[in-house]
């Protein structure tokens, strides 16, 4: 068994009392002495801090960067704005999901961000496909920070007043606490914030400035999977992956126009021909909210059926938990389209028994970015 890797702030989440868990090849804190309940609504209410240093970090640089980027993934890459973040995702030949990203437009460069248990094979992936025209550097040098929640505004501010002015999904150089930081207004919690990549060296006195505000405390794994579960937000691996496309995953709204059949860079991505049928043919599974009726929640793996008793499964939860802003449990998962609709009455079958369940609209907890 491989050993598990170490973010910078790990020593920090020890004297913080950290309850450490292994994650994606990273030993990470799962939470903190305040809980996982207590540190999800406090996200809510005031602001949380979460160390995402395990995410991948990368940068293309070169002329054909852009539409080096668009040939391997859906996404309107040429015409992002500078200063400006979109949410992509790579995708293979059959139309599966390979990885979700962020991918930022910095004037001169891109700068992405992937998922953790992912990067290696991006960063192959990426050199595999753009050198050695555009350049692939997979940063080694910087921690990542997401302060997030209604009060995220407010404590970064102090640190630098030009934050103010960000918008959802604006991206910025911005020096806080001497440190050359890139700053984008983004997160996955569902709740207005930053994520901050800052330089290693300078990442744990950033923190402990952070963290001295009585706004801020620190976030867990545990609530950062409530809260991106309450968002309705995919997690990687779990609710999507490289069997899995986008139309059914429900990400379509990820696809814009110019990528998509009529449009004026339609296609020339891995799988086009099949994600753009089933765009306009559809699909016979949805992801889909689901709300169980009682107080047990419907983990991930539970199957679900049609009917009370008989039958065979009909789909399955990818995500489970109880939502702590809900006071209710939530999930999401995968039904057949013709029982995709709100309202649909379902069967998860839990410790043996069949528990009724109800296709839901989401996110469960309206987003509340700053537009």
């Amino acid at each position: 068994m491989a050993e598990l890797q170490r973010t910078p702030l790990y020593d920090l989440h020890l004297e913080l009392g950290a309850k450490m868990v292994p994650f994606a090849g990273y030993d990470m804190p799962v939470q903190y002495p305040l809980g996982v309940m207590k540190e999800h609504l406090h996200c809510r209410a005031e602001a949380g801090l979460f160390d995402v240093s395990h995410m991948g970090q990368v940068i293309l640089r070169g002329a054909g960067a852009a539409a080096g980027l668009e040939a391997l993934i859906p996404q309107d890459v040429i015409g992002l704005e500078a200063e400006r973040q979109r949410y992509g995702f790579f995708t293979n030949e059959a139309g599966g999901i390979e990885d979700d990203l962020m991918f930022a437009n910095r004037g001169d460069h891109l700068f992405l961000v992937v998922n953790a248990g992912c990067k290696e094979a991006d960063v192959a992936r990426m050199r595999a496909a753009l050198e050695p025209d555009v350049s692939v550097e997979f940063i080694e040098n910087r921690a990542l920070l997401a302060l997030q929640g209604p009060a995220a505004e407010a404590a970064l501010v102090v640190l630098a007043p030009e934050v103010a002015k960000m918008k959802f999904m604006d991206v910025a150089t911005v020096s806080l606490n001497g440190a050359e930081c890139w700053v984008s207004r983004s997160g996955y919690t569902g709740e207005d914030g930053f994520e901050i990549s800052v330089p290693v060296d300078a990442a744990v006195e950033l923190t402990r400035i952070l963290l001295s505000d009585e706004r801020v405390e620190p976030i867990g794994l545990g609530a950062r999977d409530s809260l991106r579960l309450e968002a309705g937000l995919c997690l990687y691996s779990h609710d999507i992956d490289a069997a899995t496309g986008p139309v059914e995953a429900a990400l379509t709204w990820g696809i814009q126009k110019v990528r998509r059949t009529g449009g004026a860079r339609e296609g020339g991505f891995p799988g086009a021909d099949v994600i753009l049928g089933q765009m306009a043919e559809g699909v016979a599974r949805k992801r889909v909210g689901l709300l169980p009726e009682g107080r047990a929640p419907m983990r991930e793996g539970t199957e679900l059926f049609a009917d009370a008793e008989g039958d065979g499964a009909i789909g399955v939860v990818t995500s489970g938990a109880f939502g702590p802003s809900l006071q209710a449990p939530m999930a999401m998962g995968y039904v057949p389209s013709d029982m995709s609709a709100v309202g649909t009455r379902l069967f998860g079958e839990v410790r043996g028994k069949r528990l009724p369940v109800q296709v839901a609209k989401l996110p469960f907890i309206p987003a509340n970015f700053k537009r």
